[in-house]
């Protein structure tokens, strides 16, 4: 597998983003991380999802470290700091659910963790939460669901799938921009587009979406059905916080307090002119809730 790796002079302007990172070896893959808050706090894990990068928590991760909490937000592989495979087909769900676990629960062995996954983040989040449950105090899901390929998926969805395929250049920095309710200032569409210096280093945003499964077919269909086998049975805590203007995930929502045991009783979020990046629309607000959440955890 030939992996590419971002210059780190690209990530010298990033603003309102002063965490340094560090770095895991994961079998020849090299997985970046930041963290903010008290080693000795509550643990949450804050997944990122496509095309996007722990940048995209900024805001989240202020929040959390001001209110004691350990935040731990990594760069997928093939985003961010986080090394890139070249090719499409070196990504698969697999691969993404394997890099995660390896870094979370092996490099980092973090233990109580509260998962936080938007996009991506979330159907990674979900899948690790469910088959390593005694790893997790809880679940917070922002616009994000678990597809298995039992169900449809909508028609806008398809329209971004077939745009990130078809596109002879990513423009990363305008696809962020596009799921967002707030307008991005120039330097921080520049920031999500730091990590690609050029076509090349795009294979994962260019794969991801073909990753989501959409029939019973997909490699990835039995195991996000038996990762649901699991969530059904979760009682947990388990908190939505979605914005209310995306969508794509926006009816994962009620699917997701209905179908989990331990979304009873929660107090569900949806975040007023938020959209799918919810991160950049209502960061702050998000990382409230948060911190709400893991104060009540048992």
């Amino acid at each position: 597998m030939r992996v590419l790796r971002t210059p780190d002079d690209r990530f010298t302007a990033l603003p309102d983003f002063p965490y340094e990172p560090a770095y895991a070896e994961l079998d020849g893959v090299r997985m970046a991380y930041v963290e903010a808050g008290p080693a000795a706090g509550p643990v949450v894990l804050l997944l990122h999802g496509e095309p996007s990068w722990s940048f995209l928590y900024r805001h989240v991760l202020r929040v959390l470290a001001g209110a004691g909490i350990r935040a731990v937000a990594p760069d997928l592989v093939g985003f961010g700091r986080s090394d890139k495979p070249a090719e499409v087909a070196d990504h698969t769900f697999a691969r993404h659910v394997e890099w995660v676990r390896a870094l979370v629960l092996d490099a980092l062995d973090l233990r109580d963790v509260t998962v936080v996954g938007q996009d991506w983040g979330g159907l990674l989040g979900l899948r690790l939460a469910a088959e390593h449950p005694d790893r997790v105090a809880g679940i917070v899901a922002a616009n994000t669901g678990l597809p298995t390929g039992e169900s449809g998926m909508p028609e806008v969805w398809w329209s971004f799938r077939r745009a990130v395929e078809s596109a002879p250049t990513l423009d990363i920095g305008r696809f962020v921009q596009a799921g967002c309710r707030s307008t991005l200032p120039a330097e921080v569409r520049a920031a999500y587009d730091a990590p690609f210096p050029d076509e090349s280093f795009k294979a994962a945003p260019r794969a991801m979406p073909g990753l989501v499964p959409v029939s019973l077919d997909d490699p990835a269909s039995a195991a996000n059905r038996a990762a649901w086998e699991v969530l059904r049975r979760w009682d947990k805590p388990f908190l939505t916080a979605f914005g209310d203007s995306d969508p794509i995930t926006g009816p994962m929502a009620p699917v997701l307090r209905e179908r989990i045991p331990g979304a009873r009783g929660q107090d569900h979020r949806t975040l007023t002119a938020a959209g799918h990046f919810l991160q950049e629309d209502a960061g702050e607000r998000l990382g409230e809730i948060v911190a709400g959440f893991v104060r009540g955890l048992p």
